[in-house]
């Protein structure tokens, strides 16, 4: 019988170096430090290039520390880049580094390393001619510097582990050394688009393949058991190859080649981290995803192949970048946006905490696109926003604009001359008040969320290789149904479905399947148990249709499903946009109106089409509820989005979900954080005027201390009671610490 794709990651992954247990109890047991930095290498260089060192550079570079320490940050973020600090083999130059690490530590500043091996030395090109990337047409691609050579060559894989050793060894004793952050935005290939082919896919070097193989072999067993899956006659392992195109046959080639990938780059960058803890084990590593993941890359995508909910298994921290403003005004994201990014981040890193790896610090340039302006009160906001979700370190990118590139002027903190400006300043300040709080937060979670909504990574595979329409449904939908939660303050939780099988369903009182076209067997098994033990599930149109392997299911809803919600699909109608009227509730879905025949007479109609034909139906199952509706409402949602949708409320009141007793004008956001010793309260104003908030809550202990870190007001709590009447000014947040 095969092996569950999503299952295979323990076979997998036994072939890379493992995190030590030990390790990472001790990196993350540093209970009161919290890194606020901003990126600087000495001088005004621009990641991942470096600044000679001379003579002056020691002033210089101090300098530049005072000033960033006088500003309130805590941390730099500096960078080392292979194809400096290895230019010839074997012989190192980690100057900047030292002399970075030696400044830092006079001043009083802690400093995080980025390591860049995306752009590689010549001679790794000259003496490993084999380890160069190739697409899809086999022929060698030559590295510019960047996208440097494929990791899975095992000399290349030796020579970047073997300089990632070389600097842990010049970092790990310096008093200045704080953590690690192995890999700045995993992808495929970094750093490059290969234009000059027609959509290339990465990597089909012939180490590559041969790791696919083995990865197949493990997956499979037999080369029997991948003819009948693949529908090929291979007579010899030597023949099986990652596909290069779509057939109209079978697309599971095209599925296990992209899975792979999802894999394989957590591996990669488990092994950096392995080799990183042979040498260092008491700092913390990190790695972070780019933006805007994971809200567009997909498992399909050539270049950025990636699930970010495994890679953070691979590190202390996973973390991502935030850049709101990257680059043209009509691209700045919206508030909804925003606030997704962050709850994606916080749940792709399943709650242990995140490292926000780069955080916009300046308006985006792009050639000459230019971005719009990063406010002080943009800093202030996307801060506190990524910390009352969890986030353990800020760093801000960059502290001088890009000096290079063509992102030349762009990015920076502070002018290019060194001018400070008032975001620079109110930056610091946040970092200032997140350190004289970092004791609590840095043990303080996110409050649990009564409600998730599952997000599928095979779904975007749907369709194969040829088939780019259904790649980004999953994330349209996933945002369309958060927008509902989000505009009622009603928190809510992101699932991987590779995870849900281990993972406690129960404490949900309500869960959303968005999107399900494509299930797999764990996947189905574990939501069912979840309705039967007593949960409500809300489930979009076509259940099941396929299974893992892209093959169809005898029925919809697919996995023995019809017996949950005690219907079976019978036609489909298309049209571009479906009414739906739920009660006196109507908004509309889209793609199609699907229809059933009943197969239980406790099934239950909850919504109909506007042909009045029956579009919602709802079904007990064992101890819970499910619902299963017709049409994407999600999507619809998305694209164009309804102000306080009412299957929104519809949901909520369905399952249950607990209302917050807050009063406050649209824009203001609620947000808390528990922790053993105390919580916070996090009220952020998006509205360009200032707002009138009213919330109160009963604690779990009597409180003996209340203070709004902002404007350091302190409050007095009878009992067990919390209550706040304030006013939040424009722009703005006032955040409450509660110590009990």
């Amino acid at each position: 019988m095969r092996m569950n794709s999503f299952r295979i990651v323990i076979a997998v992954l036994v072939l890379s170096a493992a995190l030590p247990t030990q390790a990472r109890a001790q990196t993350q047991s540093s209970s009161s430090f919290y890194p606020v930095s901003v990126w600087y290498s000495g001088g005004k260089a621009r990641a991942p290039m470096l600044e000679e060192v001379n003579g002056d550079s020691a002033r210089l570079w101090k300098e530049d520390l005072l000033k960033i320490k006088g500003l309130g940050f805590n941390t730099v973020r500096t960078w080392v880049e292979w194809n400096v600090g290895e230019p010839l083999e074997g012989e190192y130059h980690l100057e900047n580094l030292d002399l970075l690490l030696r400044l830092a530590d006079e001043v009083g500043l802690k400093v995080i390393v980025q390591v860049y091996v995306d752009s590689a030395p010549e001679w790794m090109g000259a003496k490993y001619p084999e380890g160069r990337y190739a697409a899809q047409d086999g022929l060698p691609i030559p590295s510019q510097a960047a996208p440097g050579f494929c990791f899975d060559n095992k000399n290349v894989r030796k020579a970047v582990l073997a300089f990632f050793q070389e600097v842990a060894r010049h970092a790990e004793s310096s008093k200045a050394f704080y953590g690690w952050d192995l890999w700045s935005e995993p992808a495929a290939l970094n750093w490059a688009r290969v234009g000059y082919k027609s959509e290339p896919m990465f990597c089909y070097c012939p180490a590559s393949m041969e790791r696919f193989r083995e990865w197949l072999q493990t997956k499979y067993g037999t080369l029997e058991k991948l003819n009948v899956a693949w529908h090929r006659t291979f007579t010899d392992w030597k023949q099986v190859e990652p596909p290069r195109y779509g057939t109209i046959l079978t697309y599971t080639d095209f599925m296990d080649w992209r899975v792979y990938y999802g894999y394989k780059l957590a591996e990669d960058l488990k092994m950096r981290n392995g080799a990183v803890k042979e040498i260092d084990a008491s700092h913390v590593t990190t790695s972070h995803a780019p933006n805007p993941s994971p809200m567009d890359r997909t498992l399909a995508d050539p270049y950025d192949p990636t699930d970010d909910f495994l890679m953070k298994d691979s590190v202390d921290y996973f973390g991502t970048s935030f850049y709101p403003k990257l680059t043209a005004v009509e691209y700045n994201w919206t508030l909804e946006r925003r606030v997704l990014a962050m709850d994606l981040t916080a749940a792709m890193t399943g709650g242990r905490g995140f490292y926000v790896g780069e955080l916009q610090a300046g308006f985006g340039v792009h050639g000459t696109t230019i971005g719009s302006e990063v406010t002080p009160s943009d800093l202030e906001l996307w801060t506190w926003g990524m910390v009352s979700r969890g986030a353990r370190a800020i760093n801000f990118y960059a502290f001088y604009p890009m000096n290079a590139g063509y992102e030349s002027g762009g990015y920076g903190m502070i002018d290019l001359d060194g001018t400070l400006t008032e975001r620079s300043r109110r930056a610091g300040e946040t970092g200032k008040k997140i350190a004289s709080n970092a004791d609590l937060l840095l043990q303080a979670k996110p409050k649990q969320a009564e409600a998730a909504i599952v997000f599928s990574p095979l779904v975007p595979l749907l369709g194969g290789y040829d088939e780019e329409s259904t790649r980004n449904a999953m994330h349209k939908a996933l945002a369309g149904y958060h927008r509902m939660f989000f505009e009622r303050n009603l928190p809510v939780e992101v699932l991987s479905s590779r995870e849900l099988a281990g993972r406690d369903l129960q404490k949900y009182k309500l869960i959303v399947l968005p999107y399900p076209l494509m299930m797999t067997n764990d996947e189905a098994a574990a939501l069912k148990a979840y309705v039967e033990k007593g949960g409500h599930m809300f489930v979009e149109a076509r259940p099941g249709w396929v299974n893992e392997d892209g093959h169809a299911e005898s029925a919809v809803p697919g996995f023995g499903w019809t017996e949950m919600f005690g219907v079976r699909e019978t036609s489909i109608d298309p049209g571009k946009q479906v009414e739906v009227k739920w009660g006196a509730q109507e908004f509309t879905g889209t793609s199609f109106a699907e229809h059933f025949r009943v197969l239980d007479e406790k099934v239950k109609v909850v919504a109909k089409f506007a042909d009045r034909t029956p579009a919602g139906y709802e079904h007990a199952y064992g101890k819970g509820s499910a619902i299963l509706l017709g049409a994407f409402a999600g999507q619809s949602n998305e694209a164009k989005p309804v102000a306080m949708h009412p299957l929104g409320e519809i949901l909520a009141k369905w399952a249950g979900l607990s209302e917050p007793a807050l009063k406050a004008p649209a824009l203001v956001e609620l947000r808390e954080m528990d922790g053993e010793k105390g919580r916070f309260v996090f009220l952020f104003n998006h509205a360009e005027k200032a707002a009138e908030v009213e919330f109160a809550e009963e604690l779990e202990r009597p409180a003996g201390n209340v203070r709004e870190i902002v404007t350091g007001e302190t409050r007095k709590v009878e009992g067990k009671r919390f209550a706040v009447k304030t006013e939040v000014p424009a722009l703005g947040v006032r955040i409450y610490r509660i110590d009990y």
